[in-house]
């Protein structure tokens, strides 16, 4: 062993000592940091929740993902959105948002679905004919009334009375994972108090009938402009004509015959 053997040993074990403590270091200082400032925890779906169905804890996880493409009513904890109902059907890898969810207050799951303004109404399907069976709890409808014409039993008249409604459920069921046509008994509708007294003044009026609308459809149409009736002429006017009158003058064998302006004398025997 020559002389510089342990001074080489001393060197490699300085800096192996060295690079242990600056990695010992550099390893705490990760730990420590504080998380990314432009990063954020988020809650996204796992699998597709559909319409009005209750979140579960193994349906969603949570995700880091940059400040700046996070909503604001995104939920940071998957613990906030367990238990709650949601409002839209959300597919895999949509952030879970407050204003897609509503919170189940006990009950039915159908009264978590309703806005703090609105009232849901059922309609029976024989009042309705529901365009083939397409109807889906969250699509959008019109509703169109169709009544007896005053004095006539053979002709109608339809109005479109509601407009925009949104499909809470189809017979009893509130979920969205059916595309093809179904028989259901009843369709449950979204609306405000004013507009369920409309609705069910018209069914009892007549019969009603529901227009599907495009999801992309937020618009409501021109009303409806009924045709004005033609102006009946008024009957013509027949002035009696005015009986002729009998003169009898001193002299006899007269008689005056007036017909409107025209004055006629004419002999007469007695």
């Amino acid at each position: 062993m020559s002389a510089r053997t342990p001074i080489l040993v001393a060197v490699s074990l300085t800096l192996g000592l060295g690079a242990a403590l600056m990695a010992n270091n550099w390893l705490n200082g990760r730990l420590k940091a504080s998380p990314d400032d432009n990063m954020k925890s988020v809650v996204i779906a796992t699998v597709e929740i559909p319409f009005g169905q209750m979140i579960e804890a193994q349906q969603v996880t949570l995700v880091r993902m940059p400040k700046d493409t996070v909503p604001d009513d995104a939920f940071d904890s998957t613990e906030k959105v367990q238990g709650k109902i949601a409002t839209f059907a959300l597919l895999r890898g949509d952030v879970l948002r407050s204003a897609r969810v509503a919170e189940h207050l006990g009950g039915s799951t159908l009264a978590s679905l309703i806005a703090p303004d609105k009232r849901a109404i059922s309609v029976r399907v024989d009042d309705v004919v529901g365009v083939g069976g397409f109807l889906l709890p969250g699509n959008r409808v019109d509703v169109l009334a169709t009544r007896q014409s005053d004095g006539s039993s053979n002709q109608a008249e339809s109005t479109t009375i509601l407009q925009n409604l949104r499909v809470l459920a189809v017979d009893q069921t509130a979920g969205t994972d059916k595309t093809q046509p179904v028989v259901v008994r009843a369709v449950t509708l979204e609306m405000s108090a004013k507009e369920a007294e409309v609705l069910v003044k018209a069914q009892s009026e007549g019969k009603l009938q529901l227009a599907l609308r495009n999801p992309l459809d937020a618009q409501k149409p021109a009303p409806v402009v009924a045709a004005a009736e033609p102006v009946k002429a008024a009957p013509p006017v027949i002035k009696p004509q005015p009986k002729p009158v009998l003169n009898r003058g001193s002299g006899g064998g007269a008689i005056t015959i007036i017909r409107g302006t025209e004055v006629e004398i004419a002999k007469a025997r007695f």
